[in-house]
């Protein structure tokens, strides 16, 4: 059963527009829900301390009192970039 539909005061142009204009607002909604996330980058402890603009006796204060986290690699440690933007930038210290 073919079924025709009609449509008026619509140019085949217009129709066109509407339906590619939707289709794009579509995929760039899509781009942006699927973005693929950044590796979390991890800094050394002078890096963190220049970052965050502190010495590395306040940088050794803050882990020590659990404001920022430190992850231990054999004998070094390191900072979660990520971390220290969500945690420390955000927050009122």
């Amino acid at each position: 059963m073919d079924s025709i539909t009609q449509l008026h005061a619509t140019t085949p142009e217009k129709l066109t527009e509407a339906i590619l204009d939707g289709v794009r607002k579509e995929i760039n909604d899509l781009k942006k829900e699927f973005q693929p996330k950044e590796p979390d980058e991890f800094l050394t402890r002078k890096d963190t301390a220049e970052l965050l603009k502190i010495s590395l006796v306040c940088l050794h204060d803050w882990c020590n009192k659990g404001i920022i986290k430190p992850y231990k690699l054999g004998n070094r440690t390191y900072f979660s970039r990520k971390e220290l933007v969500d945690n420390v930038f955000n927050s009122n210290l």
